[in-house]
């Protein structure tokens, strides 16, 4: 019998949520390291590969669409404008992709001992802004050779809207993940899903041309979605200080950041809370 004197008994599991993940950072720091070298294990190019990727990326966006749609007529330095929506809806696919996969394929971890599940999505997160970063300089060189002068509402603006990506694909990461444990079709729906992001925003094509082409109701969903304001809040910082005119900002982007901000943090919330109350399942169900 527990006496006084005994130290309250507590579940190895503790309480769960995002808050673990800070408490053991080490164990994210090997994580990250572990997904590094795993994955660049046997490479010649190693990290260089994220300079690679986004290029060939561009490249075949910039060709068939710019090129041969010719859509490098209808928006002036239509490059920058490509580049800086393609790097933010990279992250948030790479991200969404790996961290929904992520606690399924670390099943021998799950199994054999406690640690932080959330720590996995979140390592995926971490493996995808290492990424990230390359990117991200290759579109600031890029505008800076266009003649882009950084101001401090763009780039504020573009911090918000980077914020606005990892929450939203965080949140929904923990969210797909928790599911796939128990059901693993969550994992080729999202594959699925993700094929089709590129074109569900404002990145190879104007706003307005959905404001033209689609009826009212139509884009007012389409604006409701956070990656629409997040891709326009880059352009905003990057591209727009380059613009001619001819393509208007969106209207009330303001407003719409503020409610792309707040959608990002109630998936963000609801995935964490999720993801809380499931992972006490995953070892049994793996």
């Amino acid at each position: 019998m527990r006496t006084a004197a005994d130290p309250e008994l507590r579940s190895p599991a503790g309480r769960g949520g995002l808050m673990e993940v800070v408490h053991h950072r080490y164990l994210l720091k090997l994580l990250l390291r572990r997904e590094l070298k795993a994955r660049y294990k046997g490479s010649l190019l190693g990290l260089g590969w994220s300079y690679v990727r986004p290029a060939v990326n561009f490249a075949v966006f910039y060709f068939v669409v710019g090129v041969f749609m010719g859509m490098d007529k209808v928006i002036k330095d239509f490059p920058i404008y490509l580049f800086s929506g393609l790097v933010l809806v990279t992250l948030f696919t790479e991200t969404l992709q790996s961290a929904t996969r992520s606690v399924l394929h670390n099943a021998p971890l799950v199994r054999k001992v406690y640690l932080p599940r959330e720590l996995f999505p979140s390592a995926s997160l971490l493996v995808s802004l290492v990424h990230f970063l390359p990117a991200l300089a290759i579109l600031v060189a890029g505008a800076l050779s266009y003649g882009w002068r950084p101001t401090l509402t763009g780039v504020a603006g573009a911090a918000v809207g980077l914020l606005i990506v990892v929450l939203f694909a965080l949140g929904l990461g923990l969210l797909c993940a928790a599911a796939t444990v128990f059901f693993h079709d969550v994992e080729q729906v999202v594959d699925i899903v993700m094929l089709t992001i590129s074109w569900t925003v404002p990145m190879v094509y104007p706003w307005t041309h959905v404001r033209d082409h689609a009826p009212r109701w139509l884009l007012q969903i389409w604006q409701l979605n956070p990656l629409v304001s997040a891709v326009e809040l880059f352009h905003h910082g990057f591209w727009g200080p380059l613009s001619d005119g001819r393509i208007p900002p969106p209207p009330a982007l303001t407003a719409r950041t503020v409610s792309a901000l707040g959608c990002a943090l109630m998936f963000f919330f609801i995935g964490e809370a999720v993801f809380a109350r499931l992972q006490r399942r995953f070892a049994q169900e793996m």
